[in-house]
């Protein structure tokens, strides 16, 4: 079930981030289970959350084994948008902390203190960065 997960809805994500974003969306914030209905068809409760688990750490692991350069790259490809929605999402996240429900649960609070203030200096790299287009070129 991992494999047919990672294979065909995974494969499709062009980014590391944007992996981890839809697999922490996946989890309820209350109950800490995971929801995907087209798996749940076919698996059992057990397998999905044991897979679904498995995954998000696999690619919360990734990430933070990456030089933060290669985040930043990855971060934009997650961010392949036009510069005015860029802004307002990096604005967003930057104000509301959400990417901390990326962090899957059970971590050693280092990993997710690590990981948050990674994410949150790239933010603001992308912030400060953000495109100006010159009317007169």
């Amino acid at each position: 079930m991992f494999e047919d997960f990672t294979s065909r809805t995974l494969a499709v994500i062009p980014s590391d981030f944007g992996r981890l974003y839809y697999v922490s969306s996946l989890k309820d914030s209350l109950t800490g289970r995971y929801q995907h209905d087209g798996l749940m068809d076919v698996y059992s409760e057990d397998s999905v959350q044991e897979a679904l688990g498995h995954c998000h750490e696999e690619l919360f692991s990734r990430i933070l084994e990456t030089p933060l350069p290669e985040q930043e790259r990855d971060l934009r490809k997650c961010f392949d948008m036009n510069s005015d929605r860029l802004s307002s999402f990096v604005d967003s996240w930057l104000k509301d902390k959400s990417f901390q429900l990326m962090c899957p649960e059970g971590l050693p609070t280092y990993l997710k203190d690590l990981f948050c203030s990674n994410l949150a200096a790239l933010l603001a790299i992308c912030s400060s960065q953000r495109v100006t287009v010159d009317p007169a070129s």
